[in-house]
C-alpha cells in the first residue's frame, strides 16, 4: 500500500485581505489584468504547495521513509522525471498536491493520482506506518510548519528589501467615531494629534503595539492616557474580535508627508517629485500628514494643481496634471506616490517577519473563532475566486504587496490544513493522538472511512466557499 499526503485546496479562505486605509487609490490599470490575475494565482498556488509538500518531502527523506511520488497537483501526470527513489511530478488539477509515501494506507485517495491503487506488497522498515509515533507526527506537521517558516522569510524579505511603514508613532490624526464598538465612545473625543502614551499597563511606542493592546487587551474596562494634550478616557474592550479589530480601525495614525517612493511615468515623476520630498501643500491647501495630503490629491481628479514641497530644507513648487481613477464615492485624484518606507537590517528583518506571521495567526484564528461562533458572516469566506482578484490586485500594485500576500496565504493554508477533518494534516494528527490513547491504531477500513468524511465535509466547503464568490459576482 502507499500513502500520499494531500495539501487543502484553496477553499474556506477567509476573505478579508485588509489594505492600509490611507494607501493611495490604484486606477484600474492596476487592478490586476486577466494575465496578470492568472499568472499570480498560478504562480501563489504553486509556489505555496511546493513549499508545503517540500517539508513532508524533507521530513520523510529525514526519518527514513521511503518517498514514490512528489507532486505539485492533482490528477493525471502533464509532466516528470525519476531520480532515484522519487518521481517529481505537475499533474494536471493545480488545487492541491501530494507527497506519495509508502506504508500509510489510504486507498479513498488513490484517484487523486489518477491511476488505480497498487497491489499489496510486503512491508519494509521505510514504511510511514513503521516508524514511531514521534517520526509520523513530524512528518505530517512538516507541511504546516514549512508554510509557517516560508511567511515569515517573506514579510522578512520585504521589510529588508522593500522597506516597511516607518510608524513609530502613537500620535492620532483622527477617530472615525462611525465605527467605534459599543463602550469606546469616548475616543471620539480624542483631539486631532493627541498621543496615546498608555494603554492599561502598557506604554506603546509604535502604531502596530498600539493596535495590539487593544486587540490582546482583556474585554471589559480599560484607561487610556494621552499627552499633547494631557487627557484621560474610560473605554470598555469588547468581548467580540470583530468588535476590537473595528475599534483598532478607527484609530486613523498621524503619518508625516513624506514622499517614500515615485511611481515611473507617474504625474509625481513628471512634475520631477523625488523621493524624501515633504509635501507642505496641493493648490495652496496646506497639508500636515498623509490624510491630509490624500484628502487634497484625491478631491481633484484631472486636475492640474501646485505642488509645494520642502526637499533639504528648501521650499519648492512643483505642477503635476493628476490622474483621474475610480474611487470610493466617484472619481479620485491620484499622484503616484507612496509612503516613505525603511529597510531592516537583518536581525530587524527576522523579527518583523515572526512578530507580523505571529499577529497574522492570531488574526486568522480569531476570524475562524467568530466563524464558528457567528460572530461574523459565513459570507466573509472566499474561494478560488477570491483568492485569484485579490492575487491579481496585489500583483499589479508590487512585487512587495504580492509577496505580503503570499505570507499572509501561506499562513491561511498552514491552519486550514490543521484542521482536524480526516484528509487533512489535521486529521492525521487526530489519527496520531487517538492511536496514543488507546495503544493501537485504527484499522486500515477506518481510517479509509474516516477520510471518506474528510473530503465530503472537504469538498462541500468548497462548494460552500465557491457559493458565496458566485452571490458576490451576482451583486447579492
Amino acid at each position: 500500500m502507499r500513502y500520499w499526503k494531500w495539501t487543502a485546496p484553496p477553499g474556506g479562505t477567509p476573505l478579508r485581505w485588509y489594505r492600509s486605509p490611507d494607501a493611495e487609490i490604484r486606477p484600474p490599470g492596476r487592478q490586476g489584468t486577466d494575465m496578470t490575475t492568472l499568472l499570480a494565482t498560478v504562480v501563489l498556488l504553486g509556489v505555496l504547495i511546493f513549499v508545503h509538500e517540500l517539508g513532508h518531502f524533507l521530513a520523510a527523506k529525514a526519518v527514513g521513509i521511503g518517498v514514490e511520488r512528489f507532486s505539485i497537483g492533482l490528477g493525471p501526470r502533464v509532466w516528470g522525471y525519476t531520480r532515484g527513489e522519487t518521481e517529481y511530478v505537475l499533474s494536471a488539477i493545480p488545487l492541491g498536491g501530494y507527497v506519495k509515501m509508502q506504508g500509510m494506507e489510504d486507498e479513498v485517495m488513490e484517484h487523486l493520482e489518477g491511476g488505480a491503487a497498487d497491489a499489496p506488497r510486503r512491508r519494509d522498515q521505510r514504511d510511514f506506518d513503521a516508524k514511531p509515533i514521534w517520526a509520523r507526527a513530524f512528518v505530517i506537521s512538516a507541511g504546516v510548519i514549512m508554510n509557517m517558516l516560508f511567511a515569515v522569510l517573506l514579510y522578512g524579505a520585504t521589510a529588508a528589501f522593500w522597506g516597511f511603514d516607518n510608524l513609530p508613532t502613537t500620535r492620532v490624526m483622527a477617530v472615525a467615531d462611525s465605527t467605534l464598538p459599543a463602550g469606546a465612545e469616548a475616543l471620539a473625543e480624542m483631539p486631532r494629534g493627541a498621543e496615546i502614551v498608555q494603554v492599561g499597563e502598557i506604554e506603546p511606542t509604535s502604531w502596530n503595539q498600539l493596535l495590539q493592546s487593544f486587540l490582546e487587551s482583556p474585554a471589559g474596562p480599560l484607561a487610556l492616557a494621552t499627552a499633547s494634550p494631557s487627557a484621560r478616557f474610560e473605554i470598555t474592550i469588547p468581548e467580540a474580535a470583530e468588535d476590537r479589530r473595528a475599534l483598532a480601525r478607527s484609530l486613523v495614525p498621524w503619518i508625516e508627508p513624506v514622499v517614500g517612493a515615485v511611481e515611473p511615468g507617474s504625474p509625481a515623476d513628471q512634475a520631477s517629485i523625488e523621493k524624501g520630498d515633504r509635501v507642505t501643500s496641493v493648490a495652496g491647501a496646506p497639508v500636515a500628514n498623509w490624510s491630509d495630503l490624500l484628502r487634497e490629491i484625491g478631491a481633484r481628479p484631472g486636475e492640474r494643481v501646485e505642488i509645494g514641497l520642502l526637499r533639504d530644507g528648501a521650499a519648492l513648487v512643483r505642477v503635476a496634471e493628476l490622474e483621474s481613477v475610480d474611487g470610493e464615492g466617484g472619481e479620485r485624484g491620484r499622484l503616484g506616490i507612496t509612503r516613505e518606507t525603511v529597510r531592516a537590517g537583518l536581525g530587524e528583518a527576522a523579527v518583523i517577519g515572526v512578530n507580523r506571521t505571529v499577529f497574522d495567526t492570531r488574526r486568522i484564528l480569531a476570524f475562524l473563532r467568530d466563524l464558528v461562533t457567528l460572530n461574523v458572516s459565513p459570507r466573509e469566506v472566499g474561494s478560488l475566486g477570491t483568492i485569484a482578484q485579490v492575487s491579481g490586485q496585489a500583483a499589479a500594485q508590487g512585487m512587495a504587496t504580492f509577496l505580503n500576500f503570499m505570507a499572509l496565504f501561506s499562513i491561511n493554508l498552514a491552519i486550514l490544513n490543521m484542521l482536524p477533518i480526516p484528509i487533512l494534516d489535521g486529521g492525521h494528527m487526530v489519527f496520531l493522538g487517538l492511536e496514543l490513547v488507546r495503544g493501537q491504531r485504527l484499522t486500515v477500513k477506518q481510517r479509509i472511512r474516516w477520510s471518506q468524511v474528510g473530503l465530503v465535509v472537504v469538498v462541500a466547503i468548497m462548494v460552500w466557499a465557491l457559493g458565496n464568490d458566485v452571490l458576490r459576482l451576482l451583486g447579492l
